[in-house]
């Protein structure tokens, strides 16, 4: 017991009096640091003790893009880690290419009678999606929250990055750095982000010279997929046509977007440079480690929890857009412009 105690406070980061306590189930010890010794029992490989074994308060659904977009598994992680520490359980539906649809997720979740549902990045991101989905969903009373996009005419609490201040960041940073012909790798732009971005960018560079209006600024813009392979043939694109710098739409098309420098004998960041979005797990040590903005990931899952639990207590949550400060986080995939310009 002594060896468990000093694992659980070490991995916890709290006194072995404390883990004590909680694992007596005793009081005096705040919701967060006992949320800590449980992560710390299972991280460890612990059997939790059966009077922690806390009934679930209820079910609740939890619909993702496919995972191999490493953000989406850190928003799944976050999420669920938010729904444990109330006592609710996620059931995580991700979604593939031919697989099961949204829709088809949904009517299985509301078998299950779920209290919610949280959607990440749903067809309500798609501008041309139908909405209806989503107002049958609140017709029946069930409380939803939607995550990264915004539609119109919802009945519920939306949470989203600021998408408009992560490329204010990725341009203005490139421009420091002295560069003057700055493309952008993006998705396509029916999606919401992606169409918030590429309006963005096209802002900056208008504002800082590199164009003459926003529709000019279009040029610069390569609409591809959000995968490696879509942001190296894209950024390929651009390199060949003289850029010396593109802001991606995700860190996997940044990846993708040094393989293609890397393919035409180009050095990151001494030639070209390369700006991620996200700030995904492992980023940090890519070759060279990846200049990103870092989507707020935590704080969106806290707001999201809290704003479907205020609904699922019979409270009405705001339904204004709640939007979430990015950072900009400078690693080795940008550096100074080259002396001469690239033809």
């Amino acid at each position: 017991m002594r060896t468990r105690l000093t694992d659980l406070a070490e991995q916890a980061g709290v006194s072995t009096a404390t883990v004590s306590r909680v694992l007596n189930g005793k009081p005096g010890v705040a919701g967060e640091t006992r949320q800590a010794v449980l992560a710390a029992l299972d991280v460890l490989g612990y059997e939790r003790p059966s009077a922690l074994r806390a009934r679930p308060a209820g079910l609740i659904g939890l619909v993702v893009p496919e995972l191999s977009n490493p953000v989406f598994p850190a928003f799944a992680q976050a999420i669920e880690s938010q729904l444990a520490s109330r006592g609710y359980t996620p059931l995580l539906c991700t979604q593939s290419p031919g697989g099961t649809t949204e829709d088809e997720y949904v009517e299985t979740l509301i078998d299950h009678a779920v209290d919610g549902i949280v959607f990440v990045s749903g067809k309500h991101a798609d501008t041309r999606a139908s909405t209806e989905r989503y107002q049958r969903l609140r017709g029946r009373g069930l409380p939803i929250v939607l995550i990264n996009g915004y539609a119109a005419g919802i009945d519920a609490p939306f949470v989203s990055p600021d998408d408009a201040a992560s490329v204010e960041l990725s341009v203005r940073h490139l421009v420091t750095l002295g560069h003057r012909r700055i493309g952008m790798a993006i998705g396509p732009d029916r999606f919401v982000p992606a169409k918030r971005k590429i309006e963005a960018f096209g802002a900056q560079l208008v504002r800082h010279g590199l164009a003459a209006t926003e529709q000019e600024a279009r040029e610069h813009v390569a609409l591809t997929l959000y995968t490696l392979e879509g942001g190296q043939a894209a950024a390929g694109e651009l390199f060949d046509s003289g850029h010396t710098a593109v802001v991606c739409g995700s860190d996997l098309m940044a990846l993708g977007a040094v393989r293609a420098a890397h393919s035409r004998g180009l050095s990151v960041p001494d030639d070209v440079s390369v700006v991620g979005y996200d700030d995904s797990p492992l980023v940090a040590f890519t070759d060279p480690p990846l200049t990103t903005v870092r989507q707020p990931v935590a704080d969106m899952a806290h707001a999201a929890v809290s704003a479907l639990l205020t609904e699922i207590h019979g409270e009405r949550a705001p339904r204004s857009e709640l939007l979430f400060t990015p950072e900009l986080v400078v690693r080795g995939s940008t550096g100074a412009a080259p002396a001469a310009p690239r033809s």
